[in-house]
């Protein structure tokens, strides 16, 4: 079921242009996104050369605000597909009077269009949808389609940081993180029970915790960083 246009949607978006990168995915095939590039320039859009992070599936912000509130010195990209969602994000940025952090409102598989290659130092996936039937595991973040996004995304060491409260996603994400080349590290079963520091939770995380449900969270990266 589609979710109806939120009131006032368009002038919403408007007043918080400035945190909106202009995109182009009118055409609705993400094949185009890697020949039809429009790659961005992070030192023209954020006036600095600073390193460059990246939340795919950020809703409304909570996160990477947080995240840019407590690194003045890094860079954030926030992806979210949903313009319902995506614009309380943007205006959380605006609130906070942010300078490092911009938001692309469009699905994961166009980011090859406008992230350029080997610029992105980290890669944050939290709580992104499990799609828990398997005719929709090509939809997962953490399917194989996407890691292969991610590896020409990421700069040599660069990392995916994963938080999720489901169990069966977080084993499936394991494997095919495993299988694609990539070695994990600092896995917990519990993270809010575990020795981890510096967690920021997301909106479903606080939710979560209220129900003192376990988070499960990895990093990984590729063997050729070492």
């Amino acid at each position: 079921m589609r979710m109806r246009k939120k009131k006032h949607l368009d002038e919403r978006m408007l007043e918080c242009s400035d945190y909106l990168i202009k995109t182009e995915v009118g055409e609705r095939d993400s094949r185009v996104a890697e020949a039809d590039l429009k790659a961005i320039d992070f030192k023209v859009l954020f006036g600095n050369a600073n390193p460059v992070e990246l939340e795919i599936g950020c809703g409304k912000g909570g996160f990477v605000c947080a995240k840019a509130e407590q690194n003045p010195n890094i860079n954030y990209i926030a992806v979210e597909k949903v313009s319902n969602v995506i614009v309380s994000a943007c205006e959380t940025a605006k609130s906070k009077n942010l300078k490092n952090v911009k938001f692309l409102n469009l699905p994961a598989e166009y980011l090859l269009r406008y992230i350029p290659n080997k610029s992105i130092d980290r890669i944050y996936l939290n709580f992104s949808c499990p799609y828990p039937k398997t005719t929709y595991a090509n939809r997962r973040l953490t399917n194989p389609k996407f890691l292969k996004i991610y590896e020409q995304l990421l700069t040599q060491k660069g990392e995916i940081h994963q938080k999720t409260d489901n169990m069966a996603f977080f084993e499936y994400s394991l494997e095919q993180l495993s299988d694609c080349g990539y070695t994990l590290k600092n896995i917990s079963l519990d993270l809010h029970n575990s020795s981890f520091e510096g967690n920021i939770m997301t909106e479903y995380e606080e939710r979560f915790c209220k129900l003192k449900m376990p988070i499960y969270r990895a990093e990984a990266y590729k063997k050729c960083a070492e």
